[in-house]
């Protein structure tokens, strides 16, 4: 299943606009508040989908009847592009716990090829499993990523959120990770470039919030 925020028009198209504005983005702070603001629209979306229960709460003048989280996701990113993009979900699902993946591309090779040396992660068993990165190009790192995870645990579903995606990474996690998923996304772009970056993209999330890597 996939969802687009941007099927519906919302405030949501500003934020990503200005992540996508060359004028914009050379103020750091900017790019890191907008990714955050993102992360709490689609937050706020996919909460909508989870599983909720009765609960009455004590207020000073009575009893109020409510629905609130049956259980609280558990909140993956991969580092460090994701961190501004994460803390946009963990803002909405403050109670929730957190993973980190470090991945990176291993650059000099024919085709893109996705190393993982950092993951830090709870039991995953019975959870609602939300993986957050902002750019989703050729979805090797998020399926080599999830196959990973599963070691922890099989969640009782998983929600794949990034900004902007591309239409060939969406088919390879399709293709290549067999368990139910959601994918959600603010848009999904034209395609990507020879060298697997996503036109017209916005360029290098992690660079434009933390600066160029050495």
């Amino acid at each position: 299943m996939l969802v687009r925020l941007s099927d519906t028009n919302s405030i949501a198209n500003h934020f990503i606009a200005e992540l996508r504005d060359i004028s914009c983005q050379n103020d750091r702070m900017r790019f890191r508040n907008n990714l955050e603001r993102l992360g709490e629209v689609m937050a706020y979306e996919i909460s909508k989908q989870l599983s909720y229960e009765e609960h009455h709460i004590q207020t000073p003048l009575g009893t109020s009847k409510t629905e609130l989280l049956k259980n609280h996701p558990v909140i993956v990113t991969i580092m460090r592009a994701g961190l501004p993009f994460y803390n946009g979900f963990v803002n909405f699902f403050d109670k929730s716990d957190s993973g980190f993946i470090g991945a990176y591309r291993v650059e000099g090779k024919d085709e893109v090829e996705i190393s993982t040396d950092y993951l830090a992660v709870g039991d995953l068993t019975n959870k609602v499993l939300l993986l957050v990165d902002p750019m989703l190009a050729t979805g090797k790192s998020l399926v080599n990523t999830l196959q990973k995870l599963m070691k922890f645990g099989e969640p009782s579903s998983i929600h794949l959120v990034s900004a902007i995606a591309a239409p060939e990474g969406i088919n390879y996690i399709n293709e290549n990770f067999d368990r139910t998923h959601t994918i959600w996304t603010g848009t999904v772009d034209e395609k990507l470039d020879e060298n697997s970056y996503i036109v017209p993209g916005l360029g290098d999330a992690g660079d434009l919030s933390f600066g160029p890597k050495l």
